[in-house]
């Protein structure tokens, strides 16, 4: 009982638009809530937004604030998601990148993971920080003064991040120990890395494959739909044990 109220009384927002990766929304907001957190969905509008289970339409979730509604100073950390078309649309919103750098600014604690930097790189806060992503953002993470880490989980003063759904369960048990520290949060808690990891060779086969194999009919659509389904339930439910242990 004591591990799953460790967050009572936080209040996290999660930053996210239509074309988020549904698992890095979901696995971890239930992980939080189940530590004790309130979770308020933020987004650039009103209503249900739509999730992705890679390339294919996942569920939806409800709204609770536009981000023109939300107030940092009101939320005790951030998660940013990734997902394809997510963190894109959220990069070109000057209220989004806002929003994210005035978490930033009171050294509130950020989590992240997968394509969700591509919104720190373009609210201008990846200068000299050490992170993880998706591997196919690696020159953005670079290109905008980040160091780059190949690695699950990464965390530097009041970030932490992983590079994708594969690294959920311990990007779930960082997130949690980060969010139980109280901003401002300075010290940087990971090793000096003095220059990024190499670009990958080729992209993640799950990505590559999921391309490959779009269907084409309502048939085969259901089909690569509930494989999905079930492989995102197998990926929230080790999220959450870890986080339970």
């Amino acid at each position: 009982m004591k591990e799953r109220k460790k967050l009572a009384g936080k209040r996290i927002a999660a930053l996210v638009a239509d074309g988020f990766e549904q698992i890095e929304l979901t696995a971890p907001m239930k992980a939080l809530r189940a530590a004790g957190a309130e979770v308020d969905v933020v987004s650039l509008r009103h209503g249900k937004i739509r999730g992705m289970n890679l390339h294919e339409p996942g569920s939806r979730v409800r709204v609770d604030r536009t981000v023109a509604e939300a107030d940092p100073a009101d939320y005790d950390g951030l998660l940013l998601p990734g997902g394809f078309i997510s963190p894109d649309l959220l990069r070109q919103s000057e209220e989004a990148r806002q929003f994210v750098r005035d978490f930033d600014t009171l050294r509130k604690p950020i989590a992240t993971l997968c394509h969700g930097p591509w919104v720190l790189a373009s609210a201008e806060l990846l200068s000299g920080r050490q992170l993880a992503s998706w591997p196919g953002i690696r020159d953005d993470v670079v290109h905008a003064g980040g160091v780059w880490r190949d690695e699950e989980v990464v965390r530097d003063g009041n970030w932490v991040s992983s590079r994708g759904p594969q690294d959920l369960p311990a990007f779930v048990r960082e997130m949690i120990d980060l969010f139980t520290e109280t901003a401002p949060i300075h010290a940087a808690a990971s090793p000096l890395a003095v220059q990024s990891a190499p670009a990958r060779t080729s992209p993640p086969l799950a990505a590559l494959g999921a391309t490959a194999f779009l269907p084409t009919r309502s048939t085969a659509r259901r089909v690569l739909g509930g494989v999905a389904t079930l492989a995102v339930g197998g990926l929230a439910w080790m999220a959450l044990r870890r986080a339970a242990a």
